[in-house]
């Protein structure tokens, strides 16, 4: 799913997916959709799956502005441990590999750019994610203008 499901930017399509359903019709969606693809995919074989985000910078530098990246965790119950992974899929400078030894995700967080790793696991995606992708109707727009910045 990671690497099958294309996300959105990479292929600069301007479709805008919300639901796992359009996701996996369409085969792409940004980080949101993928997650909330996997999420259901998880659950659907009794792998209890939550919602997490980091706060990145958008581009390469501070003045591009910052966006809220979605992520998924995982309880894997023989290692007694929520375990994070990304939906985001690989690209050049990106690799986003599952392991149960170390968290492998695709963007590392720099606090000391203004870049957050926030702690907590949701049940569910959160409104801030989902609004932005029912308010909105080109992907290249939204990615490079609305999406949130904070949680």
């Amino acid at each position: 799913m990671r690497d099958e499901v294309s996300h959105s930017w990479d292929i600069q399509s301007r479709i805008i997916t919300k639901t796992a359903s359009e996701a996996l019709k369409e085969k792409e969606g940004i980080c949101y959709s993928k997650c909330n693809l996997l999420a259901a995919l998880l659950r659907a074989e009794g792998i209890p799956t939550g919602f997490c985000y980091q706060r990145l910078i958008l581009g390469d530098t501070i003045d591009t502005g910052y966006c809220i990246h979605a992520l998924n965790a995982v309880y894997i119950k023989s290692e007694e441990k929520w375990i994070r992974l990304d939906a985001r899929g690989n690209k050049e400078g990106v690799q986003a590999d599952f392991s149960l030894k170390k968290e492998k995700l695709a963007f590392p967080v720099n606090p000391t750019q203004g870049e957050v790793d926030y702690a907590t696991i949701y049940t569910k995606p959160r409104k801030e994610t989902m609004d932005v992708l029912s308010q909105h109707e080109d992907c290249l727009d939204m990615y490079l203008h609305y999406l949130p910045t904070e949680l």
